[in-house]
Parts: C-alpha cells; structure tokens; sequence
C-alpha cells in the first residue's frame, strides 16, 4: 500500500502546478473572460477535477494571487530601523518594481475591478490594510481622521498613476516614486496636521 504521505505530495504538486497555470491565465486574460470550463481546457483537466481542487473561480483566482500578495508584501515591508521616510521611499519602489516586473497583470487586476465585484472588494480589502500600515508608521501615536483620508485617496491615485505609466513609459520608475511620494506628503500637509517624517518633503 502506498505511503499517504507520497499521495499528499502528488496532492500538493498537482496544486502547485494549477496555481502556476492559473496565473498564467488570470494575467494574460481578464478574469470576466475566463470560465473554470475554460480554465480547465487550458490546464488540460477536467472540470470536475478542477473543482475538486478550487470550489469556485474566485477561489481559485485568490489563490493564484497568494504568491503575489506575499512578494509584494515583502517588497514593501517597512525597516524599523530606517527613518519614516526612508522607509516610504523603499516601500513605494518595492511595489512600483513588482508592477514594473508584472505590468499586464496589474493592468488587467485594475480593470477588471470596475467590472468584477469580487475582484473589487479583493482590491479595496488590499487598499485598507496598505492604508492602516502606512497611517500606523507616520502617525505611531493615531492617525488624525483627515489623515486618513487623504492617504486613503493617495491609494486610489496611486493606482491610476501607475496604470499611466505602464501604458505611457515616458518617466522613469524613480521619477513616478518621487511624484507619488510628493503627492502624499503634499495631501498630508493639507490635512493640517503633517507627520515628522524625518526628511521627506
């Protein structure tokens, strides 16, 4: 009889193996395009067996994103050790560099938000959690409600400069973080109550 322990590793290799398929798909194509029937032509399984693996296609969309949730937040994971603006200046290139890397997925993630609600809500639970970091590194004592707000908004700019740029490429990376950086610091000011950032502005 076979070690179940060799069955487990098929289990996870063949997983492995969809996920990887899968964000080939989801990148190349907008989600809307995609079926799991047709998903599970292109990974050359039957859809029964697909199921068995993701209950649904958001399912298995979310899961295809695990891989670049967890690069993208080791991109822009903040060093304690560095001043606060230092630290923003790392973070904002981390993922300006990850969507440098990963353009037509980014583009196709963002515009099939506006269509796709599950995507939107996805987005809009990556926009809160990025905010609440950034609001507790500038603001260790409490962010003030205008604050948030505005960094809040920063968040919604920074998508659309962003998509901009992929689609333009007429500034260079380091000039688009030092924009997206300014613009910031400019919304924090106005809120009346700007953080010590130790040198950004």
């Amino acid at each position: 009889m076979p070690d179940p322990s060799y069955r487990r590793l098929d289990v996870d290799e063949r997983r492995r193996q969809l996920l990887e398929r899968g964000a080939e798909l989801f990148t190349s194509n907008r989600y809307e395009e995609l079926s799991m029937s047709r998903i599970a032509r292109e990974v050359g399984i039957s859809k029964s067996l697909l199921y068995h693996y993701f209950p649904s296609k958001q399912a298995f969309f979310e899961a295809t994103l695990g891989a670049w949730a967890e690069e993208l937040r080791a991109r822009t994971e903040p060093d304690p050790a560095l001043p606060p603006a230092e630290q923003l200046v790392a973070s904002v290139g981390g993922f300006l560099g990850l969507v440098e890397e990963n353009s037509v997925a980014y583009r196709n993630l963002i515009s099939s938000a506006t269509g796709v609600p599950e995507i939107r809500d996805l987005i809009a639970e990556v926009r809160h959690r990025t905010a609440e970091r950034i609001l507790a590194g500038i603001y260790p004592d409490g962010a003030p409600p205008k604050a948030r707000v505005a960094v809040s908004g920063w968040l919604w700019f920074m998508d659309g400069a962003c998509l901009d740029w992929i689609e333009h490429r007429d500034i260079d990376r380091d000039e688009l973080r030092d924009l997206l950086i300014g613009t910031l610091v400019g919304a924090l000011i106005a809120t009346g109550s700007p953080p010590d950032l130790g040198g950004a502005g």
